[in-house]
This record gives structure tokens, sequence and C-alpha cells, in this order.
């Protein structure tokens, strides 16, 4: 059964918001507020924030910036995960990613159906890794940006958290790329 281990040290790390949507701006974004405020209270980094069309060229052009900065560990966007023609946040996830986490999006659905039922499966959630930098794709409600954080991320992204989590394997997430 996962824990936090209260033996070891919280490390806080630099996380960035995008939030996709056509309709949304900084000021009505309740999704990327959700985040944000979640970031927060656990004691990490808000290292980026931004809203972007749902267009597939700017959301991997966005991703790619973020992925080459230093300061930002992991990415997660909300919105364009489902099924409709503008929902291209995933494809332009998978644009990026070198792998995907695909337990991320399984997890996911699980948390969802006991939240929502089949709706769940409405939901293209997933996860990956690129650059050393950890991404992950939300449904854009704040919903199941709440779930998504309170009944994964929120422990997968504390080094304290055991049997294992994200953050302690984030060093080696670009040891293939050292030389021998």
């Amino acid at each position: 059964m996962s824990r936090i281990d209260e033996t070891r040290a919280f490390v806080p790390i630099g996380i960035a918001v995008l939030t996709v949507s056509d309709t949304r701006r900084p000021e009505d974004d309740r999704s990327g507020d959700t985040l944000v405020g979640r970031i927060e209270e656990a004691g990490h980094r808000l290292a980026a924030r931004d809203v972007v069309t749902d267009d597939r060229d700017l959301i991997a052009a966005k991703l790619g910036d973020w992925i080459a900065d230093v300061s930002i560990d992991v990415i997660l966007t909300t919105g364009g995960t489902g099924l409709t023609g503008r929902d291209v946040t995933v494809e332009a996830h998978r644009d990026v990613y070198e792998k995907e986490i695909e337990a991320f999006g399984t997890v996911f659905t699980h948390v969802s159906m006991a939240k929502i039922g089949t709706s769940a499966v409405q939901s293209r959630a997933c996860g990956g890794v690129a650059g050393g930098t950890y991404l992950f794709a939300l449904p854009g409600s704040p919903g199941a940006c709440r779930d998504a954080w309170d009944e994964i991320l929120a422990f997968q992204l504390d080094y304290r958290h055991r049997p294992c989590n994200f953050v302690e394997i984030l060093p080696r997430l670009e040891e293939h790329l050292r030389r021998k």
C-alpha cells in the first residue's frame, strides 16, 4: 500500500500549467486555477502558466519550449483530451514524448470511473516523458483536474511517497544521454 514516509524531506519541483482552450482566458481559467492552487498548497513551485488555443502545432511548440526550460520539471496541461475535432492536446503531447507513461491514463480512468461512471471512457488523459520533463494531459474540467491531482499526482510528485514516485527518478530520466 502506498504511504508518505515522514522521515524523508519534501522536495519541491517546478511545475508548469498550460490550459488548452478556444474560449478560456487567464481570468476565467477555473481548471488552471485548480491546478495552481494544488501545486502551491503542496509546496511545489509554479514555474510557468499560459493559455493556448486548441491548435496541435501551438500546443506542441509550447510544450517544447517548456521542456527546454531547466526550471520546469513537470508540465500539466488541461483541456483538449476529449473526442471532438478540436481536441488535439493528446496528439500534441505524443508529438513530443520520448516515452509514454501508459499506466497514467489507465489509473486516471479508474479514478474517474468512481466519480463519473462509464463517462470516463470519453477522456484520453495521458502522460509521458520528454527531455527529462514529465508531461500530463488532463481533461479540461476543474473536477477532473482535482481528481488527477488529489488521487494520482499529489502522491507521485511527492518525494516522500512510498514505495516509489516520479520525483526520485527525475534525475535519471536522461541518463541514456550521459557518456559511459
